[in-house]
């Protein structure tokens, strides 16, 4: 019988959702636009508007990333990250410009002990005890 194959695939995180507030003539040339075949729907004339405001600004952003040493993407910290971190006797500045996630088999007692600060230019996914946890070193 063949070997299966163990390979884990990486999945996409679920992206954030956001709500704004735009002006009826504004939404109304956004539905006209939409309507003229220029977009599939608002949420992807948003998208591109979003997309072309940060191409624009591109090298402020970078320059702040190199400026305030935030990891630029998604990181993910495990249970095991974190207790090494503690076992070398040190403590997580978390600095991230994206997606910071902790994993849900994290305790509040072992985040406690490991995370210093966190900082999130995005979103902060991790279960609501360890974010109420971490509440007082969020920023």
């Amino acid at each position: 019988m063949p070997a299966r194959s163990t390979t884990s695939v990486a999945t996409k995180p679920q992206d954030e959702k956001i709500t704004i507030n735009v002006g009826y003539v504004d939404l109304g040339q956004i539905d006209l636009l939409v309507q003229e075949g220029f977009y599939a729907n608002r949420s992807d004339l948003i998208r591109t508007a979003i997309r072309n405001q940060l191409t624009t600004h591109a090298e402020v952003v970078k320059q702040s990333v190199a400026r305030k040493t935030l990891v630029l993407g998604i990181q993910h910290f495990s249970a095991d990250d974190l207790r090494a971190v503690k076992a070398a006797g040190q403590t997580l500045q978390i600095r991230v410009l994206g997606l910071a996630s902790i994993a849900n088999e994290v305790t509040p007692e072992l985040a406690l002990s490991a995370i210093d600060s966190v900082v999130v230019l995005g979103a902060l996914h991790a279960s609501p005890a360890v974010k109420a946890a971490l509440a007082s070193r969020i920023r």
